[in-house]
This record gives C-alpha cells, structure tokens and sequence, in this order.
C-alpha cells in the first residue's frame, strides 16, 4: 500500500503519528505506520511564508553555512558561521523549543492551534532565545564575567549550542552574544521552514531616557565615562519572511525580530516580529515594538566635556549618525548586502524626514499636533555643533591594519578653516572598547600642542605600539582613541576613531577531496605573531556534515613566532556542501 498525505498549508507544524485503522473477519485493530513532520513551506504559493526566487530559498532556507559581519562601520570584519538546521536531531530539538514556550503567548497550548502561524511561532522562537526566565537557550554574561561558562565569541556554530541546551535538561548555555543569539534563532527558523537571515546594525543605541537621543560623556583627557546610556559597535538580529495576516498583508516579507533583551523602559525584552518596511515610513502604531526598532536605526548621537564642576558642554564634533550601515550576506556569494535603505530613506531626504516627522509625533505624544518646523528647531537644538563651526576640521586615519602584536599607526589630519592663527592644546587617550559599548580601561594618554596657520592642513602621525595595548585587549579587540581639547582653549573640540584589531589567522587546507563515507584529512596551522609566548592555546573544529560533534585539540603554549600546525582525520557522514571551520583560543583571546 502507497500512502500519500498532502497536508493543507494552514496546517500546524509539528510531529504527527501516522495510524492505519484495519477492520479483517469483524476484527478491529490498530497498527502505527510511522510518524512525520509538517514544517511551514516557502515553496508553496499558499503558505504565509512562500517565497518566489529561488535563489532567495536556497539561502534563506536550505544554506547551513553563514557569515557573521561584526568591527565598526568603517572596518568590517567577518567570520563564518554554521547554522546546521539539517543536522541529526536539530528538528526535534527545535520543536522542544516550542513545547517550551508555549505558554508565553497562550498560556496553554493543548490544541496547537497557534502553531500554523509564522508570527507566533517566531514570537516563541524571539522570546525562547535569551528572555525566558528558566529555560531559554542561552544567556548574556553580566558585566563581561564569563569564567563560568563559554567565552561568547568562541563558538563556530549554532548545532553544539541547541544540542547542550537540549541534553541539559533545556538548561541556559553559558555564554552568547548577539550574534550567537541572532544566529542560533536563524538556524531555528530555517528547521521550521521559515526564511531567515541575521542582519547585522553599525552604530546602535540603547538608551534608556530619550528613545531618539543616545549621549557619551568624557572627561577633559578624552576618557569614555559609564552612564545609562550605550552605544554599540555593532549589533546583530534577525530577520524572517513572512505574509503579516494580522497586518493584511497578502505578500510575504522581511519582519525584524531582536532575540537579545535590552532595555525598553519596561525592563529587559526582546523584540519583535516588527515590518521592516513599517520602520522606513515611520509608521509606527502597525507593529510590535516599532518605536524600539524605529529608534535603533535613526537615533541622535550626542557627545558631552564633563567638567570638573560637574558642568557638561556639547563638543564640536561631526558625529556618525545611529544606524546608518546594516548589512547581511549576500544571495549565493561571500560579500555583504547592503540592505540600509529597506530600513530608511537616504539621509536629509524629503522621505526620510517625513517618516522622521511621522515617528517622532507617536514616540513623544506631547509633539502629536507639532508642526513640522516646531519638530525640526527641536531636533536642531539637540545635535552636536559641526567641527565646521568652530573653524577647524579634523580626522583620524588609519595608517595602516593592526593585526594582534602590531603597532597602530594613525595620521591626524588638521585643518584650519579660518583667515587666522590657531593654537590649541589637545590631550589625547586611547581606551578599551566592548562591542556593546562598555568603557573599559584607559591606556594610553598624551598631550598635543597645535598651531595652524590661516588656512593650514598638518597631518601628524600617532603611533601605540602593542607593549600598550597588548595587556588590556583581551576578547574585546576594540579600541577607541580620542582628541579633545584642554578645557582652558575655550572651545570644546572632539575628534575620534574606533579602530579594530584583527586577529591572527587560522589556515585551513584539506589534504585530500571530502567524499562521502571516505577518511579524508585536512592540516590546521598557525604561527603566534606575538613578541611573548601565547599559553593555554585550545583550537576548536566543526565541520558541516563533517564532525558529528565538535572537536578540540589542546596547544598548550606556543612560543613567539612558534607555528603550530595539526593534521586531523574525519569521515564525511553526508552529502552536500562541507566547510571546516576553526577557532582558536588563548588567555589573550
């Protein structure tokens, strides 16, 4: 007997069982044929989640292997990411996650009914990733304190995460970060057959007291000072295509879903599904959450001098507005995508300040009959003055990219805008910098006397050598450096840099092709760049339909310049595309 099932697209996902009623000789009886499993289908013309590019399906639904974009706007750094949603039990275990969290939005899920709908179930996915209270599947550090459990930025992949989380006990796995918690939900939406990707946002505010507002407070020597506020270097979500039936839509599309809690004023949450076309108008009343999202892709940046009076005073300063690069990978290739424009209209456009308009009267209803102009002289008053103003331009360059070991080398270009002479006193610091935005130490400091000419350019060259980062770097390879003027020159002048430092390569080569059932071998080295031994050196393997498990090999401590190179053996245990994936690990990284 043949037996086909053809299950309607309203259809709940889930595990069915299968059982064959058979009635012989005025007998009854019973017998299971099997069970199996109903997923959302982006290939169907009728399901919510149909998608109609081809192209767009192999990468948004059957590609196991990602890209994690991370750095700052204007140093982007890249790595690869396994999501495995293919892999041996990563479906049952996804939909654990939903046995799970079921009850946040329904309070009992006894008749499943919610589960043929991609907006709730990516509301129990979002919320299941980092928010529930006891069983979600991975948790922040507090206060950059992970010696309890994983460093975040160590994981290659999301399989070993969902398997730990499932075999303890749906017990939080220790630790993640953002791009972890994005990617891990993306690997979960691709099991269920929802598209997804993970975008990542340079420059994002998470400020508390003013949703279009995030500020900064240094000091007189140039030194970041910790406030409510933060901005991040980078933060990483999700995105999922889906039709909205609970916003009429007829068509699919991409809606935003933030995993990582931050701060909304009601506590921590995450966030989401949110339109994406929804925050470029400014709409913001259709949606989940639209005014958090709108506010972390047009927020203000505003610098302050912290004197020692307790006085503040804005700096002239050309300020990177919030927002303003988000990315993802690319269909079917290795670069990024930029996608800033689905999230926003051009800067100082007539569109992007009628949806500005638009958000701004439904974010503070004080401002609902506000005129247009009473909302510009608003925005006006609570910018940073340009560094134009005050007759001076200014700019950090880089000289060159630090990698772990190297010096950085940097060029301050000056430039007086003026008819006159100029003399200023700057002091200048370089600081330790989390990718969330968390000052840590303060390194390197010095003190610059400039004279310019009328109409004058100098550019001078800065250098800090490794001797002064080295020790303070640990996992956070961000640093910023800072001119500011000394608070007797009566003006308060400000220019800055976020600089990123590479790390050392690891170099992957397979020895012999990868065929399917057949020992295959692959040599990982690396060589320590370093001036000094690197010790408790642990390198880590996954491998997509290479490894069943991820595999660790213990270093130990190499010397300097030592390389290190390692011959491992593997048998791929299925078809498709392979990819081998290597990080590495030290007490300096």
């Amino acid at each position: 007997i043949s037996i086909s099932v053809f299950p309607p697209s309203n259809a709940c996902i889930g595990r069915y069982i299968l059982n064959m009623q058979i009635t012989s000789c005025g007998h009854t009886y019973q017998r299971c044929l099997g069970d199996f499993y109903v997923l959302f289908n982006p290939w169907c013309a009728d399901d919510p989640v149909y998608m109609d590019n081809q192209a767009h399906r192999e990468e948004y639904v059957l590609n196991e292997h990602g890209i994690l974009y991370e750095g700052v706007h204007k140093h982007i750094t890249s790595r690869p990411w396994h999501f495995g949603q293919f892999e041996d039990g990563i479906l049952d275990i996804c939909l654990k996650i939903l046995d799970m969290g079921a009850s946040y939005h329904h309070g009992s899920d006894r008749d499943h009914c919610w589960r043929n709908d991609p907006v709730h179930v990516s509301m129990v996915v979002n919320h299941m990733i980092c928010s529930h209270t006891t069983n979600s599947i991975m948790k922040i550090p507090e206060n950059n304190d992970y010696l309890k459990g994983t460093k975040p930025f160590s994981w290659n992949g999301s399989v070993p995460i969902l398997q730990q989380w499932y075999n303890g006990r749906c017990r939080p796995v220790r630790y993640g970060y953002c791009g972890s918690l994005a990617s891990v939900m993306c690997t979960v939406m691709r099991c269920l057959g929802i598209p997804s990707r993970v975008i990542t946002n340079f420059c994002f505010p998470c400020s508390i007291e003013n949703p279009l507002g995030i500020n900064e407070i240094f000091d007189c020597t140039g030194k970041i000072l910790s406030g409510k506020d933060k901005l991040w270097r980078y933060h990483c979500w999700n995105e999922s295509w889906m039709a909205r039936r609970d916003l009429n839509q007829c068509c699919g599309d991409w809606q935003c879903l933030d995993p990582t809690p931050l701060e909304t004023g009601r506590g921590l949450s995450c966030s989401g599904p949110t339109w994406v076309r929804s925050i470029r108008e400014g709409e913001l009343d259709l949606d989940y959450d639209g005014h958090h999202m709108f506010s972390r892709v047009n927020s203000n940046y505003v610098g302050w001098l912290s004197q020692n009076n307790a006085k503040k005073s804005k700096f002239f300063c050309d300020a990177w507005p919030c927002g303003q690069h988000l990315i993802t990978k690319s269909v079917g290739s290795e670069q990024f995508e930029d996608i800033t424009g689905s999230y926003k209209y051009e800067l100082g456009s007539v569109k992007n300040k009628e949806a500005f308009y638009r958000a701004y009267r439904r974010i503070y209803p004080g401002y609902c009959n506000a005129s247009n102009c009473h909302i510009e002289r608003e925005l006006s008053s609570l910018k940073n003055p340009f560094l134009s103003d005050s007759g001076i331009n200014m700019r950090l360059k880089m000289a060159n990219c630090p990698m772990y070991g190297e010096d950085v080398q940097l060029h301050w270009l000056l430039e007086n805008l003026r008819n006159e002479n100029k003399t200023l006193k700057f002091n200048l610091c370089a600081q330790i910098i989390t990718y969330s935005g968390c000052p840590m130490d303060q390194f390197w400091k010095d003190i610059v006397n400039v004279t310019l000419g009328p109409r004058e350019v100098k550019k001078i060259p800065l250098c800090i050598s490794y001797s002064q980062y080295g020790p303070y770097l640990s996992d956070h390879n961000i640093m910023k450096v800072v001119a500011v003027t000394d608070p007797e020159c009566g003006e308060a002048l400000m220019v800055s840099r976020d600089i990123v430092i590479n790390r050392p390569p690891v170099i992957v080569k397979l020895l012999s092709q990868p065929r399917l059932k057949v020992p295959c071998t692959a040599e990982i080295s690396f060589c320590n760049p370093l001036q000094e031994d690197m010790k408790n050196c642990v390198m880590t393997l996954e491998g997509c339909g290479l490894f069943k498990e991820p595999m660790t090999i213990d270093l130990g401590t190499l010397a300097s310049n030592q390389q290190a190179r390692t011959i491992v053996e593997f048998t791929p245990y299925r078809l498709g595309s392979h990819r081998l994936l290597a990080n590495l690990g030290c007490h300096k990284f």
